[in-house]
């Protein structure tokens, strides 16, 4: 169950004492306790009321929604990083430069992937895509050690080789769809012509994020050269 991480989550980042926080809630600092390490469940009643102390959804507390107001999340209602101004980077370019690479060529590789039609191939894709998002994400909120571990319901010890092997999975189910193989109930790519391409044809297809997707090869490419020592 969730709801035992998130009020600590919320406690620790408000930077309240368990003492304070059950006191404030009503209840013994021992109940409170066993409530965050999950040793009791508590009643619906008090669901609502640490949801009224934190202004947090009873949905959030619950691990329902990822927001705290409870919201689910829609494709409308996501940001469109094409229409949104960058974010300045003060004392270098390189960080937009490398944002700005990264989503022209995601804007390229889902354009192509939605031509293949394939339900599953997206799914993997994204998979794969997210997990490497969350695990420099988790890399870089970890490193700061104040920061509240319970954000995660993974503990360290398994996160590490787990989210690997989540991204290798993903990895293999891509190729295999991509062989025409169903995976998971998913059907395959069974005609690969929907995947044929050109540096010419992604250009006159895609004209303003080729240029940023094979710039993105290529540096992608100069790191591997780096391990293998390739000229």
């Amino acid at each position: 169950m969730e709801f035992n991480r998130i009020i600590k989550l919320l406690r620790k980042e408000r930077g309240i004492t368990q003492k304070q926080a059950a006191e404030d809630l009503g209840v013994s600092q021992a109940l409170l306790s066993h409530y965050e390490k999950g040793i009791r469940e508590c009643g619906l009643d008090f669901v609502v009321r640490v949801a009224d102390y934190y202004n947090v959804s009873c949905d959030y507390l619950l691990g329902r929604s990822a927001e705290r107001n409870g919201m689910m999340l829609s494709a409308e209602d996501l940001p469109n990083p094409d229409k949104m101004k960058d974010n300045i980077y003060h004392g270098s370019v390189l960080p937009t430069m490398n944002k700005k690479l990264i989503s022209n060529g995601l804007n390229v590789l889902y354009a192509k992937i939605g031509q293949c039609h394939s339900k599953a191939l997206t799914t993997e894709v994204s998979t794969y895509l997210m997990m490497a998002v969350a695990k420099m994400f988790r890399l870089l909120y970890s490193a700061e050690p104040h920061n509240a571990a319970s954000l995660f319901s993974i503990e360290p010890i398994r996160w590490r080789g787990c989210s690997d092997a989540v991204m290798r999975m993903s990895e293999a189910n891509v190729e295999a769809l991509l062989d025409g193989q169903d995976v998971n109930g998913g059907e395959g790519v069974k005609d690969p012509a929907c995947l044929t391409m050109t540096t010419e044809s992604l250009t006159r297809e895609f004209p303003l994020y080729t240029p940023s997707l094979l710039n993105l090869v290529k540096t992608s490419e100069t790191h591997v050269k780096g391990l293998t020592h390739e000229g």
